[in-house]
């Protein structure tokens, strides 16, 4: 096997796969991320989940807005439901795994919180779940997905990657969140 050649072959599909999406998304990126802001300055929080790597950029996305993307700022009120390791333990164990989100959503969600689901294939009964409840609170929501997500479009704005791949879907599901981010903290800063 040709070593450079796969390198090169990951990182040009990454970025293709990235081109698309910002070609398609680039409106509904400056919207949703507005609309995060006003309900962040409506005394909303952002509230993050997502399994496997989703559940690890899930904590990175709410640290970044907690700590600080870019600006030294006040933090904003986030958390990751994929992150207390007793309640990851307590819920599947005491009720079901399918149950592990929505559980959470229903103790911290209020109707001015937005609720951020990642889930490459889509799939992922317990983010899908949590994302009925919290629209069902009145919370704004948000999916993360690749090319086969179509159980997610109940969400207020969905954002599908074109790719069946879960590494390049992971790859842009970062960046989009780190944009987000970006935008977030600028908005609440400047304008």
């Amino acid at each position: 096997m040709d070593l450079d050649k796969l390198v090169k072959e990951a990182f040009e599909e990454s970025i293709h796969v990235k081109e698309r999406f910002l070609k398609e998304n680039i409106d509904k990126i400056i919207d949703t991320s507005s609309k995060i802001v006003e309900r962040i300055k409506h005394g909303g929080g952002v509230f993050f989940m997502g399994n496997g790597g989703s559940a690890a950029d899930a904590a990175h996305l709410s640290a970044e807005l907690v700590g600080r993307f870019y600006m030294n700022r006040p933090p904003i009120r986030s958390a990751s439901f994929a992150s207390n390791p007793s309640i990851l333990t307590e819920i599947p164990n005491d009720f079901g795994f399918e149950y592990l989100f929505e559980r959470q959503v229903e103790s911290y969600v209020k109707s001015e919180d937005v609720v951020v689901g990642i889930s490459t294939s889509g799939k992922s009964l317990n983010v899908i779940r949590a994302l009925k409840r919290a629209k069902e609170i009145g919370a704004f929501t948000i999916g993360f997905t690749g090319k086969y997500g179509d159980e997610m479009r109940m969400c207020d704005v969905l954002f599908t990657v074109d790719s069946d791949k879960t590494p390049r879907i992971q790859e842009t599901h970062i960046l989009l969140g780190h944009t987000l981010c970006q935008l977030i903290e600028y908005e609440m800063n400047v304008i």
